[in-house]
C-alpha cells in the first residue's frame, strides 16, 4: 500500500512537467503601426527563427508553435520604429499575447490565459 502510495504522489507532482512548455497561441498586434519581420528566440540565446505571418496594426493571427520553454523574446520591424524586442515573453499557458509598443512607455505584452 505504501508502495501505491508513492507512486501516486510522484506522479501527481510529475504530471504538470511534462506538460508544460510553450504551444500555439494567438499573436494580437496592440501597436499601432503595422509588424513586419516577426522572430523569436529562446531567452537568453542569441538564435532568432522567423515565427510566422505578423498581424498588422490591431489584427490578430495564430500562431503555430511548440518548445518545451516557456521564456522567449519576440522581435518585430514596426513601421515607423524599426526593430523591437518584447523580451521575456511567456508563452506557457496563454491563449494570446498582446505585442504593445509607447514612444515613451517602451515595449510590454499583455496576456489572455
Amino acid at each position: 500500500m505504501k508502495r501505491f502510495a508513492c507512486l501516486a504522489l510522484l506522479t501527481a507532482v510529475a504530471t504538470p512537467a511534462f506538460g508544460a512548455g510553450a504551444s500555439n497561441f494567438t499573436l494580437v498586434n496592440g501597436t499601432s503601426a503595422g509588424l513586419a519581420e516577426l522572430s523569436i528566440r529562446r531567452a537568453g540565446t542569441q538564435e532568432w527563427k522567423t515565427l510566422g505571418t505578423a498581424p498588422s496594426a490591431g489584427a490578430r493571427s495564430a500562431i503555430s508553435f511548440s518548445d518545451p520553454d516557456c521564456a522567449f523574446d519576440i522581435r518585430a520591424k514596426v513601421a515607423g520604429a524599426g526593430p523591437i524586442t518584447w523580451a521575456d515573453v511567456n508563452l506557457c499557458a496563454v491563449k494570446s499575447v498582446t505585442l504593445n509598443r509607447d514612444g515613451s512607455a517602451g515595449a510590454w505584452v499583455d496576456y489572455d490565459r
